[in-house]
């Protein structure tokens, strides 16, 4: 359980430099929820680990040398489910719609022996649409 100023605090992390969103790790998988934060500021991505006691830090790639190293906090499945819970009342963005639609259907909608009836993978991909199509300053 976070504290409220450390769920807000995190919540912020999430709206202005994270991403909700549901991504494959491999080209053939399912995707699975993925809760992230990148920065190029390592000791603030530490405490949100140390903060939630889940998830994991990469580094990230830089493709010049004058980039600034970067880092990025992730967490996936079910961990990321509570961490959202716990911050969804702060979460200002867009991601707040995302986030309210995964903890409405995401359980619902992932078998966790992975196997899909038709009907099911057919909601389940309907569901994934649903979610990408929630994005910061929709165009019409």
């Amino acid at each position: 359980m976070l504290s409220k100023t450390d769920a807000a605090y995190i919540a912020g992390l999430i709206d202005g430099e994270g991403t909700v969103t549901l991504t494959r790790k491999h080209r053939n998988e399912n995707r699975q929820l993925c809760v992230s934060i990148s920065s190029t500021e390592k000791p603030m991505l530490d405490f949100v680990k140390h903060s939630t006691s889940v998830g994991k830090i990469t580094n990230k790639r830089t493709s010049k040398s004058i980039h600034s190293r970067s880092y990025t906090y992730a967490v996936y499945n079910r961990q990321a489910l509570d961490l959202l819970r716990e911050v969804l009342q702060w979460l200002k963005s867009y991601k707040r719609e995302r986030a309210e639609l995964i903890l409405q259907d995401y359980l619902r909608l992932t078998p966790r022996n992975g196997k899909y009836t038709k009907e099911l993978r057919n909601h389940r991909q309907e569901f994934v649409r649903r979610v990408l199509m929630i994005k910061a300053n929709p165009t019409s």
